[in-house]
């Protein structure tokens, strides 16, 4: 009777079971696309504007700032090696309650992120082609990246290295154009401006990079996607801390460069790029038009409307694996967790109908980008903050695996914590209604749970979790 009932259980579970078909390479691909390598470009003008033209030192203080929240996912992934990412940690570390919570809040940037993303797109390609109305290249972006992602996260990823590919060799164009103006033509500013200020709007002032800081984080999110891989890797939870770190690492030398290089040809000063706010989204382009050519200026927008949308592709296939593993563990409807040829086609087509609604609507408006891009980041930083918990709750309350190692499982992300809450004390008041709101809707379906079975899944592969 026994093996009969495990035959049983083996053959229903057999629809809720991932493929492992993801290396290291995959990963770092995916990290890499969802961040994408020329994020800055957006933002350098608001940036600079904020940080009185010390652009770089905000890359780099936003780096050191996320590679706490990277080293914590670290520190979870090892232990907890599951689909969910946040979800996972927080469940396994501070209860199904507090799990749910990381997983809801998780869930608003994950189908928000992906909208902005595709609108990127649509707008760049509208730029390009302009016969076309914009929320038609958005929602072609949706389906094309969507039906990548249902044939397969590796197959997706096959595609995306070549995207990716074709993104860093724009960027070292643009680096070897920056570098062969400079050592002919000279710098616009100081050769240390982009560190130490511009001197535009009076001397340094530390609290101007910090407050740049909080928008300049929005630049990494999605980094944690890779975690949301967990059960598809095939060298194990390692291969997923390295490649989270690999990842923030690359891209904080990445950010950086650029910003610095940019900011050198800046032809304008700080104090102008503050005093004409519409002008601060092209700035890098008019950097670049201005100093190098219109034909590298048209090269950046074509990649970045690529990129965008592979970026989005990243973010989706994220997605469906959080509303995978939600629904696997009873969280949100069971019909979320059933996979195809260990693809989560269902939790991947309602993300995207989610992500197409929400980026098809503001394509059709033209503030829908600013109401968008004020509330992405409230989601990934409440969840980080519980990550950060997490940490502190499965090492020194629980002591599991040995017990902790204080600047490790505690200082660390104490201080990412701080970090992240500061942030999103520092976000607008619409991302703030818009997070409590959301917040409030999740504790309203959390209390309606209550009486449902707590039993959960066995966890996949008898892993560490078992233990919790």
């Amino acid at each position: 009777m026994s093996g009969t009932g495990t035959t049983a259980r083996r053959a229903a579970g057999a629809g809720k079971a991932l493929r492992r078909s993801l290396g290291l390479r995959d990963l770092v691909v995916y990290g890499l696309l969802f961040i994408a390598p020329m994020a800055p470009v957006g933002v350098f003008g608001t940036l600079d504007a904020r940080s009185h033209g010390a652009v770089a030192l905000v890359y780099v203080v936003a780096t050191i700032a996320m590679a706490l929240t990277a080293f914590s996912y670290a520190q979870m992934v090892r232990v907890v090696p599951r689909a969910g990412s946040v979800f996972s940690y927080a469940r396994a570390a501070l209860g199904r309650g507090a799990g749910f919570v990381a997983g809801w809040m998780a869930v608003l940037d994950y189908l928000l992120v992906p909208a902005v993303a595709y609108l990127f797109s649509g707008i760049a390609m509208h730029a390009l082609v302009p016969q076309v109305s914009r929320w038609v290249w958005t929602a072609s972006a949706v389906v094309v990246t969507t039906l990548l992602n249902l044939w397969g996260v590796r197959a997706a990823a096959r595609v995306g290295f070549l995207v990716l590919a074709m993104e860093v060799a724009v960027l070292l164009v643009f680096v070897v154009s920056a570098v062969v103006v400079l050592v002919g033509d000279g710098a616009r500013r100081g050769w240390l401006s982009p560190f130490t200020g511009d001197g535009s709007q009076g001397s340094f002032a530390l609290s101007a990079v910090l407050g740049a800081v909080s928008v300049a984080v929005l630049s990494y999110l999605g980094f944690d996607a890779i975690a949301a891989f967990a059960e598809e890797v095939t060298g194990g939870s390692a291969a997923v801390a390295r490649a989270l770190l690999f990842c923030l690492a690359l891209t904080g030398v990445l950010f950086t460069a650029q910003t610095y290089l940019i900011a050198l040809l800046e032809p304008m000063s700080s104090a102008q790029l503050a005093a004409r706010p519409g002008g601060q989204g092209s700035a890098f382009y008019d950097a670049v038009d201005t100093s190098v050519g219109g034909w590298l200026h048209d090269l950046v927008a074509v990649s970045k409307a690529l990129g965008a949308a592979f970026a989005a592709l990243a973010g989706q296939a994220a997605a469906g694996r959080l509303l995978f593993a939600m629904g696997r563990d009873r969280r949100l409807p069971g019909a979320l967790s059933r996979t195809s040829g260990g693809v989560p086609r269902v939790a991947l087509l309602v993300a995207a109908v989610f992500t197409l609604a929400a980026a098809v609507w503001a394509a059709r408006r033209g503030d829908g980008m600013d109401h968008l891009v004020s509330v992405v980041d409230i989601g990934a930083l409440t969840a980080f903050t519980l990550l950060h918990a997490s940490v502190v709750g499965w090492f020194a309350v629980r002591r599991r695996n040995g017990g902790p190692v204080w600047w490790r499982h505690v200082l660390a992300p104490v201080a990412g914590a701080a970090i992240t809450l500061a942030v999103i004390a520092s976000a607008s008041r619409t991302a703030q209604l818009v997070g409590a709101v959301w917040l409030v809707i999740g504790l309203v379906v959390l209390v309606t749970q209550r009486g449902r079975s707590a039993v959960g899944p066995a966890e996949p592969g008898g892993g560490p979790v078992g233990a919790g």
